[in-house]
């Protein structure tokens, strides 16, 4: 059973298959989506995928080099503070109001 809902999973992600799109012989597509998440979440996709990766790791098929490129990394201009078009400072307070003292 485990073969045939990997099987089955493995071919919608290559094709980007919506899970009511599943083929007749797999039968309902609830039912498929349903041991999915269950094995999702007790688990179990990380507990096969952990054991490829070691498996492959011990065939040294893994390169585990890590390259970052620091020229294409950039940051959206709202990430860096700028300010948006129009806005002034006018709208501001000058001093923050814990600090302002009253007199009554």
């Amino acid at each position: 059973m485990a073969g045939w809902a990997i099987s089955v999973r493995r071919s919608a992600w290559c094709t980007g298959v919506p899970w009511r799109d599943m083929p007749a012989e797999y039968g309902p597509w609830g039912r498929v989506y349903d041991l999915f998440r269950r094995w999702q979440r007790d688990g179990t996709w990380h507990r096969i995928f952990t054991a490829l990766q070691a498996r492959a790791d011990a065939k040294e098929l893994i390169t585990w080099d890590l390259n970052v490129d620091s020229t294409i990394v950039r940051a959206h201009q709202h990430a860096a503070g700028a300010r948006k078009k129009g806005s002034s400072n006018r709208n501001r307070l000058a001093v923050p109001p814990a600090s302002r003292t009253t007199t009554g």
